[in-house]
């Protein structure tokens, strides 16, 4: 199934419009959170999305995996810097040489986001998509955040931070990968990067 990845330019408009899937990469199959990220991938596919990724294991591998399986097209923003190997589900990759540059890949090319449990990684790559949506930088699209962990994040935010209600209603909250999906179809209609 390891296909001769591709190099995926940064002026190449994808077949299809993209989402990037934000996760941690510490999660195996065994997992209830890369279960919910392959019928993530899996759903986006059927929907007509390329899924784009930070290319390696957990979320990223399973969400990768669930739309391959599905027939759809997989966009990997791996860094050189890493000694690991890409996953074997990508269908295309950009290679990075800063993590601030593979951040821009991650976020420049789509038209909407979701995030599902990670560590700091996943909290920096939505941070600073919910800033570039916030200051106009990126005209609005969806950031969906899937699972119950972020909400109580978003509080403790909103409590301990200078995070108001307006920043908050950027921010999309979803229980599970069908209703993530749901709000990605619903909310991408029309849009176009």
């Amino acid at each position: 199934m390891s296909p001769k990845l591709r190099n995926f330019t940064m002026n190449e408009n994808a077949h299809g419009r993209i989402i990037t899937i934000f996760g941690g990469s510490k999660c195996g199959p065994e997992s209830e959170e890369y279960q919910d990220a392959l019928t993530l991938g899996r759903k986006l596919a059927e929907a007509g999305f390329t899924i784009c990724t930070g290319g390696y294991l957990g979320v990223m591998e399973a969400a990768s995996r669930g739309a391959r399986e599905a027939g759809g097209r997989v966009l990997g923003i791996v860094m050189n810097q890493f000694k690991s190997e890409p996953n074997r589900f990508l269908t295309d990759k950009v290679a990075t040489d800063h993590f601030y540059d593979r951040l821009q890949n991650l976020i420049t090319r789509s038209v909407g986001f979701v995030a599902m449990r990670g560590g700091m990684g996943t909290v920096t790559e939505i941070s600073l998509v919910w800033n570039k949506l916030q200051t106009g930088v990126l005209e609005r699209r969806p950031l969906v955040l899937v699972g119950e962990c972020w909400q109580n994040v978003v509080d403790a935010w909103e409590k301990n931070l200078a995070v108001s209600r307006a920043d908050i209603s950027f921010l999309d909250f979803a229980n599970n990968a069908e209703d993530a999906c749901e709000i990605i179809v619903k909310k991408t209609a029309g849009v176009i990067v």
